[in-house]
């Protein structure tokens, strides 16, 4: 009887014990699910041709048949998903940012609609969420591009910007300036970034291969959306310059259009920012402000070659990347003059951008993340590298079993719930 009741006390205590080191290995997580502060919403921003909520045929840039704006708003987290530019520039981007989210007509800036030779004015949006300001803040997250997008949106956000500004001063007609150029709007809680090239991707150093690809994309997106009459609102939404899809056009002559549009010389489309040299121009202008929490997730889908220190792709990366993979786990450059040094430790990638790029923008503060309450404003807090994810992984694209899409749900959940938990 005695050693029964010990058996018994034993398996008792054992279980005890297991559940006490996993209330300890999952302090953090309860930390967060129990102290959420702020019911701020969150806004998804998507990246290089990337689309919004409800233009593909029902298949989601966030999650795609497992929508994760509506999975978070399920759970408790107010969501919403915008939609930008998809081959348009970081600057014209970040502006249709502010006006989808604020409301109001795109104004892109007198200075900088002159100097790139396109429109001023854009589409005009309704608002996701018009009373956005100071008292309401919000939480932006984006992927790929996108995380580049809301940086750019924070920065013009509390800066503004001088060009614009000047240029209304000295104007003796005094032309409406746009209230994003003004600068001191503390708006923005936090911004997280998602295999966001913040240093730029070494795939993207030739333009021509990088513009091929976005075109090789665009032409993927056009088989997509010529799979059914409804998906032809699918929009490039490139009405800057002058290229906007007429009532009884065809898809396929829409696309022709902007394939092979004058555009794609400019200076002012994303291949400029995504490549090394602007990344590094962005970074100088981009800053990580003092009254915003920032974050950053990284993902890794390459290893080590056994015959050499080259990064190769693993079995399970999405085909479409195996090439720009293979190509960023071997690629050098060594530009000085530009201070720009890649070297080995930029070969480890998610298949479109080098892991220690995602981390985040070089020469701004940044360091591990390691636990909820020790978080401060104005510092780049980077989370572990995600072994075995890819750079659609991140937002669930290759989700095709009830496992991975739980594994994108839980990961989205995790944010979430983070972003949540920061003080007012």
């Amino acid at each position: 009887m005695i050693t029964v009741i010990s058996k018994a006390a034993y398996i008792v205590l054992c279980s005890l014990t297991v559940i006490l080191l996993l209330s300890c290995s999952s302090q953090e997580q309860s930390e967060i699910q129990l102290s959420r502060r702020n019911d701020y919403p969150i806004i998804l921003v998507h990246g290089l041709i990337g689309w919004g909520e409800d233009e593909l045929l029902g298949f989601h840039y966030w999650g795609g048949f497992e929508d994760i704006e509506t999975y978070l708003n399920r759970n408790g987290h107010v969501t919403y998903t915008a939609s930008v530019g998809p081959v348009s520039s970081n600057w014209d981007r970040a502006v249709e940012l502010y006006y989808y989210i604020k409301g109001g007509t795109v104004d892109y800036g007198k200075a900088h609609a002159s100097k790139h030779g396109h429109i001023r004015y854009g589409k005009t949006y309704s608002g996701l969420y018009p009373e956005w300001d100071e008292e309401h803040p919000v939480h932006l997250v984006g992927h790929s591009m996108g995380g580049l997008t809301i940086r750019a949106l924070t920065d013009l956000l509390i800066d503004g910007d001088e060009a614009e500004r000047e240029l209304v001063t000295s104007n003796t007609q005094k032309e409406d300036l746009s209230p994003l150029f003004e600068g001191d709007k503390q708006w923005v809680h936090s911004v997280t970034t998602i295999g966001t090239p913040h240093n730029g991707s070494t795939f993207a150093d030739d333009e021509n291969r990088m513009a091929e690809i976005i075109k090789d994309a665009v032409r993927y997106i056009a088989l997509l959306a010529e799979a059914d009459d409804s998906s032809s609102i699918y929009d490039f939404k490139l009405e800057q310059w002058n290229i906007s899809k007429a009532e009884d056009e065809s898809f396929d002559d829409y696309m022709n259009r902007v394939l092979n549009n004058p555009f794609w010389s400019s200076a002012d489309i994303s291949v400029g920012d995504l490549n090394t040299n602007g990344a590094a121009y962005n970074n100088a202008w981009m800053d990580t402000h003092s009254t915003v929490y920032y974050f950053s997730q990284t993902g890794q889908t390459t290893t080590k070659s056994s015959w050499n220190d080259y990064h190769l792709p693993l079995r399970e990366t999405n085909p479409i990347m195996l090439s720009p993979a293979i190509f960023i786990g071997s690629f050098t450059r060594n530009d000085s003059a530009k201070g720009i040094v890649i070297d080995e430790s930029w070969w480890p990638n998610d298949g479109l951008v080098s892991t220690i790029s995602s981390k985040h923008p070089t020469g701004h503060s940044a360091r591990a993340y390691e636990k909820a309450s020790s978080i401060t404003k104005g510092v780049w807090y980077y989370f572990p590298t995600k072994m075995g994810w890819d750079h659609m992984d991140l937002i669930g694209l290759n989700a095709t079993t009830s496992a991975t899409v739980d594994k994108t749900t839980s990961f989205y959940s995790s944010i979430a719930e983070l972003l949540h938990s920061l003080p007012k």
